[in-house]
């Protein structure tokens, strides 16, 4: 069996792993024929892994939850809340949130893309960014938060660069991401913008949304929309994600 092209670390507990799947095995294997390893094992993600690889592709937010998410859950925004129980009793957990990336994976990270790797970072990574130096610094970026999904339009801001190339706007229904934006201006690719005049926080309507570099001896992208598969299939922005993976392998 020949060695993936991809290694892709995808999956939270609000973004299933099954829908990312879903999603990139239409757009980039089938779409591409690229060979991509799937995980959601946080684990996996080490310098030694790194390296049998060509691109990194992380589609995840920064939390774990060890000790699951509460009796109540699975119930979370419904009012027929059933009581759990079981006999015998299950041991009192406290319900945390950790962050799993460590400096040492984040340094990882940094190093493979430094050293010629490639990645692609998508969506809610930005969370990821908030506790890890090394990371924020590969992204470029850090989460704001986002409003409940709502509709929106991605702009193009750079038309002529070759991940949007022949690109035009277009409009999702998603989770409008906003964040801090660490890099140069000029490697901005797309925003969202709310024509609603919706606004989030005290950022108003509109953020970066895109974004593509050289970093080091290799490259950086990340794309914002992504919270679910219609979004993800919106003919225009299949094209950027097909774009993105052939300007990050140096294809275009």
């Amino acid at each position: 069996m020949s060695q993936a092209t991809a290694f892709a670390l995808i999956g939270d507990r609000y973004h299933n792993s099954d829908y990312i799947r879903t999603a990139l095995r239409r757009t980039l294997v089938q779409g591409l024929e690229l060979s991509i390893d799937f995980t959601d094992d946080v684990n996996l993600l080490n310098g030694d892994n790194l390296n049998r690889y060509k691109l990194l592709i992380i589609f995840r937010d920064g939390m774990i939850w060890p000790n699951g998410y509460g009796d109540t859950a699975f119930w979370n925004g419904r009012a027929d809340v059933v009581p759990i129980t079981s006999e015998p009793p299950v041991p009192v957990q406290e319900t945390r949130m950790d962050y799993w990336m460590t400096a040492k994976q984040g340094q990882a990270v940094r190093a493979f893309v430094e050293q010629g790797g490639s990645a692609l970072l998508m969506h809610n990574v930005t969370y990821i960014a908030t506790a890890n130096a090394d990371f924020r610094h590969t992204l470029g970026a850090a989460t704001q938060g986002h409003p409940p999904v709502r509709a929106f339009k991605v702009e193009i801001t750079n038309p002529s660069h070759p991940i949007t190339q022949g690109s035009s706007d277009f409009i999702v229904t998603d989770e409008q991401h906003y964040m801090t934006y660490d890099g140069d201006p000029a490697h901005v690719l797309m925003r969202s913008v709310n024509e609603d005049g919706l606004t989030f926080k005290e950022l108003g309507t509109s953020c970066e949304a895109g974004w593509a570099y050289d970093y080091g001896q290799g490259r950086v992208c990340y794309l914002a929309p992504g919270h679910t598969i219609p979004a993800l299939w919106n003919p225009v922005y299949v094209g950027i994600q097909q774009n993105a993976v052939r300007w990050l392998l140096r294809q275009i």
